[in-house]
């Protein structure tokens, strides 16, 4: 520690910046009659992602955890609600720290009862054009960020496009094959006997996103139904060649920097059980503490969720893209080393 280490680690510009996004965006779901919610941040469950870890503290003796998002507290207000709504908070994910990642980190999510997955992306892309128009601060200066341009790639198409393959038709040894030809490089502990999803991730990172227009914003969508998550499955886009089935699912990028995760909301509270207990094996394979089911939450999809569509964005990351920082830190009042 040294004697400046009180100071924020953003600049004040950068803090000015930050409290004017946060109003343009209530602004913004204001006028289309999304209402704003609260949920609690401190919950008796965790994760069942394999993929995340959830922060543990403890109340009168019980385990309790720091919520990674607020989507199931959501959903459980918009099955007896019924309404659209939104939330602005901070979650918490372990063991993520670097360039684009603080375990505390400020998210925006919304939801939309009627809404298309597609209906979705044109929300959002609007959402991103008026925060992006709504900065008054030299720190925005980028015409590229005044006027933005989103892209929209099916995973079929970036993976053909970019890494020669028919993801929904690979196999981790064809995959295996992608990776030397182009001179990736092969992790430790990653194999042909592993599972294809694996092989995807790592050439999505080293492939396809490296490909992405640099200074835009890429929306990524109808993944793998094996990569569902939270998702429906349905039909993929018929424009690439015969359908199949896909996870209706995407993702908003920009360059090679994830911003936002949303998906067409499954609402089959039976599969959606199954698909946690799934990924609670893949915990348990991996070594990993197994996660607690939120029985609310299935019990909230069991009553009745509209058929929605919603999406969760990193607005840390956002500020990042278009103030051109290079580190998250340089967009947090504190980050982890000052907290």
């Amino acid at each position: 520690m040294n004697d400046e280490d009180w100071r924020s680690n953003a600049r004040h510009e950068m803090l000015l910046e930050r409290a004017l996004l946060l109003k343009n965006i209530r602004a913004f779901f204001d006028v289309r009659g999304v209402v704003e919610v609260e949920t609690p941040l401190l919950s008796h469950h965790s994760t069942t992602d394999p993929h995340l870890d959830s922060l543990s503290t403890s109340f009168r003796d019980e385990t309790c955890y720091l919520n990674t998002s607020p989507e199931y507290a959501m959903k459980r207000l918009l099955a007896g609600w019924q309404q659209p709504i939104y939330q602005i908070c901070k979650a918490f994910r372990d063991d993520e720290l670097g360039p684009n990642h603080n375990p505390e980190f400020s998210m925006l999510e919304w939801y939309r009862p009627g809404y298309s997955m597609e209906q979705l992306m044109d929300e959002l892309a609007e959402l991103v054009k008026t925060v992006c128009q709504g900065s008054q601060s030299s720190l925005l200066n980028s015409a590229s960020h005044k006027n933005p341009v989103f892209e929209r790639l099916s995973y079929q198409q970036a993976f053909e496009r970019f890494a020669g393959l028919n993801p929904h038709k690979t196999s981790s040894a064809q995959c295996y094959q992608i990776a030397k030809a182009n001179a990736v490089e092969i992790p430790q502990g990653l194999s042909v006997d592993d599972e294809v999803d694996d092989w995807l991730d790592w050439l999505l990172t080293q492939l396809v996103l490296p490909a992405f227009e640099k200074g835009g914003f890429t929306f990524l969508y109808d993944y793998p139904k094996s990569q569902c998550a939270l998702a429906k499955i349905g039909l993929n886009d018929t424009a690439v060649g015969p359908p199949v089935l896909v996870a209706k699912r995407f993702e908003l990028f920009f360059g090679e920097i994830e911003l936002a995760n949303g998906f067409h909301e499954l609402s089959d509270a039976k599969e959606q059980l199954q698909r946690f207990e799934a990924e609670n094996q893949s915990r348990e394979q991996a070594g990993k503490e197994l996660g607690c089911i939120d029985n609310n939450f299935i019990a909230a999809l069991s009553s009745g969720l509209p058929d929605c569509s919603g999406v969760a964005m990193g607005l840390d990351r956002l500020l990042m893209v278009l103030a051109d920082a290079k580190y998250i830190d340089q967009v947090l009042a504190f980050s982890w080393s000052r907290a």
